[in-house]
């Protein structure tokens, strides 16, 4: 019997990761709420830089601006960073509306 997540969604880490600062407050299911900083996102997930106590396969919800709530999964950690992979695919149009909103640089914006 293989543990951890059983995801819908195949992992597409080739996807462009954009560089961000933002910091989330996560709800874990049986941690309750843990303050994260999100330093990548990509159509498919994230990766944050100060994972204290997350494990490969834990989920979690984030509320992200333009796409609301969403569920992500832990797919990989190492140090103190964490990669999760998004429940869904984020739509293109909603996905280049957040990172104008949180995209810290306005020159890292991917061009339309």
């Amino acid at each position: 019997m293989s543990a951890g997540a059983q995801l819908s969604v195949t992992d597409q880490r080739r996807m462009a990761r954009h560089p961000v600062d933002h910091p989330v407050i996560a709800e874990h299911f049986g941690k309750g709420d843990m303050r994260m900083h999100i330093a990548n996102i990509s159509a498919n997930g994230f990766m944050i830089d100060d994972a204290q106590s997350i494990n490969r396969g834990e989920r979690i919800v984030v509320r992200l601006p333009v796409i609301g709530r969403i569920e992500a999964y832990c797919i990989w950690c190492r140090d103190n960073r964490a990669g999760f992979q998004f429940e869904r695919i984020i739509r293109v149009d909603d996905f280049l509306s957040l990172i104008d909103t949180i995209q810290p640089n306005p020159r890292l914006r991917k061009m339309r």
